[in-house]
């Protein structure tokens, strides 16, 4: 095998970077043995996981090697003397070329620049927009349908804030969602949802076409976003709506406004007020961490090869149009005709190929 390449031209990198991983690897698997390190719980926790994600690299580069030194040994055999030798090497060369090859990519694939929150969880919220009652119903299935997913993968719901509308839909609503990267499978939502459908007042039977905005915002830490108490103003206040007679009785609601941005997050759904100013702190400090990346990704706009945004509220991104039963991603000009199914939660089929897509982009700005 060249030192220098993989692949032998076919996809190539540099065998320094890989080499670097496995040594990395191997200084974390000491580290980890190491009592002064285990005594330190969250430097242990942070070098585990560092171990897991290098663990697979470091596997999938020993299968490639191992690949690469039986091709190159089936090749030689290609000028062995015995004519049983030189048809047997030649019926598995093939085999084996294929087999490195999808190693191979595997490999460029894992080495791609990491997100660095996509292990978070997020903060899902959901905006009726254009099409009154209407799109408050379809923000109630976005949400229903969010939430089955969130069901499948094992992740856990929970309502950070609720503003119901007449019918029964909602207005808004906020939630967080936390499990096992669960900002990596959802970050690509955020945007306008347009849905075409016959709303169940209309008699004439026509289709109307409504919006929603769905915001996706990673879960900001304490070490990534850090609140002066100055530029904070709580104000409390009793809450309106369903919720039992105590909401109504007793000052339990906040409002926290930022003053330096303007943001202003409320919470009203815990009956004790120290909870919904928990609520309401982790909603607005996961805002002001995605108005951080946002600027970030306005500054390196230039340099950006991804067609798939993850910021831009305003961008239409997708259909469902319930009379065909279709469903369409407008970035990448996907048209499934499983809208039933993608209502119910089951949404692999949508956002795998987003998924695909922002690595192939990702690659293409490499090699560019």
């Amino acid at each position: 095998m060249q030192r220098g390449l993989l692949l032998s031209g076919l996809i190539m990198f540099n065998i320094e970077k890989l080499e670097e991983v496995v040594d990395r690897f191997r200084e974390v698997e000491g580290l980890l043995s190491d009592p002064s390190v285990v005594k330190d719980q969250e430097k242990f926790r942070s070098l585990t996981k560092e171990h897991a994600d290098l663990s697979t690299v470091v596997e999938i580069y020993n299968s490639y090697r191992k690949v690469d030194e039986e091709l190159t040994g089936n090749r030689e055999l290609l000028q062995d003397s015995d004519p049983e030798m030189r048809e047997m090497a030649k019926e598995e060369i093939p085999e084996l070329e294929n087999r490195e090859q999808e190693l191979a990519e595997q490999l460029r694939l894992l080495l791609l620049p990491k997100d660095p929150n996509d292990d978070k969880n997020i903060i899902l919220e959901i905006r009726a927009g254009t099409g009154g009652e209407e799109a408050a119903l379809f923000a109630a299935d976005l949400f229903r349908m969010y939430s089955r997913y969130a069901d499948s993968n094992g992740w856990k719901v929970e309502l950070m804030s609720v503003s119901d509308s007449d019918t029964g839909g909602f207005k808004e609503v906020i939630a967080m969602i936390s499990g096992e990267r669960v900002y990596s499978r959802l970050k690509f939502e955020s945007g306008t949802h347009r849905v075409q459908r016959v709303p169940e007042t209309e008699s004439q039977g026509r289709i109307h076409t409504s919006a929603c905005t769905v915001a996706v915002l990673p879960e900001a830490e304490d070490v990534d976003i850090e609140i002066n108490p100055t530029d904070l103003r709580t104000d409390l206040f009793r809450a309106s709506g369903a919720g039992g007679q105590h909401v109504n009785k007793t000052e339990s609601a906040v409002r926290l406004t930022h003053i330096p941005t303007g943001l202003v997050v409320s919470c009203q759904d815990e009956k004790s007020q120290h909870k919904n100013k928990a609520k309401a702190m982790k909603v607005l400090k996961s805002r002001l961490y995605d108005m951080m990346l946002a600027e970030q990704q306005q500054a390196q706009a230039a340099d950006r090869k991804s067609q798939v945004g993850s910021g831009d509220r305003s961008e239409r991104i997708r259909t469902y149009n319930f009379p065909q039963g279709r469903c369409t991603d407008h970035r990448i000009g996907l048209t499934l005709y499983k809208l039933d199914a993608i209502m119910q939660g089951e949404l692999n089929e949508v956002i795998d190929p987003l998924v695909t897509h922002s690595q192939t982009e990702l690659l293409a700005g490499q090699e560019g």
